[in-house]
């Protein structure tokens, strides 16, 4: 019977596991799986889509990328999509972005470009070039890029387009990464994609709060009617979060979740290129509006601490010969482990991903959150005038 009595100090811990589990089981449940559940829906046809394919722009921000602009600019530029022309917006006229633009002008006559000129200041690069591709564009419905990512298919722009409902004003797609190999690459990809799960799946429960500006649209009415980027134009940061954040609503905003409809990213090769990118987005976070972000702050401590539980639990049950006690924490642990390598795994099918997470779920599941408060703290101590326009 002693085998069947657990001290204070167990208790308090399997029951801390316990309730930590439960947090973390509703999370995956009711958020981190709704891209799944939504493509399952779209294969059983219970989602409406537009059958009409409305005239498009889609602006492409390059920030003087001219080898990646042709090595990606092309499959912008033959996608299978009646009426749409590309506006390509280079910040700064340095490199031989403009000449390789203008040769392919002659190629493509829906292609049009200008640049950013070093001299502007006083708001920010992005924010500008962003504007400058809204204003020359012809058509309502506007589609973001960035130079550095390619389409999947040449089925991208359909895909997207079949939510240009009548009531729609937004729609959300998915950037993934290229596969790459080595650590970096693996983290990157993985925390790209949980947060993908994150932003993805509060939009598909009826509460948008965040965009990635590397594949998303919206229409030009939308920009014009909130006064484009006025509301924050004093961050060099929030052509997209801060946007979407202030202008998507239930009812407004759509998901694509088709793997037709993925752009994929370079591999990132630094550790400072990602962790930089991080903490501008971790900056322009305090200025959301919304319960979002404090729910997915919660999660985050929530599954920091129930690894913390856990693994105590586990530690004293084995130091006090108590292995009832070991064996609870570990098993809910392998059945948090296995609900969620499901969840993740299938979502990462859906959405085209090739790469799979068994063995480093655990490693990256620990790393995110510690990973938050890194760069959290990173803030802290940066100076304010560099999240400010240049």
């Amino acid at each position: 019977m002693e085998a069947l009595t657990f001290n204070t100090t167990e208790q308090a811990l399997l029951a801390a596991v316990g309730i930590l589990f439960i947090i973390q089981l509703l999370y995956y449940f009711c958020l981190y799986n709704r891209i799944h559940t939504r493509s399952r829906a779209v294969k059983r046809s219970d989602v409406h889509f537009s059958q009409e394919l409305l005239p498009l722009s889609v602006i492409i921000y390059a920030r003087e990328e001219v080898e990646n602009l042709r090595r990606n600019l092309t499959a912008v530029l033959e996608q299978d999509y009646p009426q749409f022309e590309v506006i390509v917006i280079n910040d700064g006229n340095t490199d031989e972005s403009e000449d390789y633009l203008t040769l392919q002008g002659e190629k493509y006559p829906n292609l049009y470009h200008s640049f950013v000129p070093n001299s502007s200041r006083y708001i920010s690069r992005k924010k500008l070039a962003v504007t400058l591709g809204v204003k020359a564009s012809k058509y309502d419905w506007l589609v973001f890029t960035e130079a550095n990512c390619l389409p999947e298919s040449d089925q991208w722009l359909r895909t997207m387009a079949r939510n240009f409902t009548s009531r729609a004003q937004i729609v959300l797609g998915y950037s993934g990464y290229e596969r790459g190999k080595g650590w970096l690459h693996k983290r990157v990809s993985f925390d790209n994609l949980f947060n993908s799960m994150r932003y993805l799946g509060y939009a598909l429960a009826g509460k948008p709060y965040i965009g990635i500006g590397r594949n998303m649209a919206y229409r030009k009415e939308l920009f014009y009617a909130q006064k484009g980027f006025s509301a924050h134009l004093n961050l060099q940061r929030g052509d997209d979060d801060l946007f979407i954040n202030k202008t998507a609503t239930a009812e407004n905003t759509r998901v694509e979740t088709d793997a037709n409809a993925v752009v994929r990213v370079q591999p990132v090769n630094r550790a400072k290129d990602w962790r930089e990118e991080k903490i501008s987005y971790t900056v322009t976070a305090h200025f959301y509006k919304g319960m979002q972000r404090y729910l997915s702050g919660f999660e985050t401590t929530s599954r920091l601490l129930f690894h913390v539980a856990w693994i105590a639990a586990l530690v004293i049950g084995i130091l006090n010969f108590h292995w009832l006690a070991a064996g609870i924490a570990f098993l809910i642990f392998a059945l948090r482990y296995t609900m969620q390598a499901l969840i993740i795994n299938k979502t990462a099918k859906d959405l085209g991903e090739k790469r799979r997470y068994y063995f480093t779920l655990p490693v990256f599941d620990i790393l995110q959150p510690m990973q938050s408060l890194r760069w959290k703290s990173h803030c802290l101590f940066r100076k304010r005038n560099n999240f400010l326009r240049k």
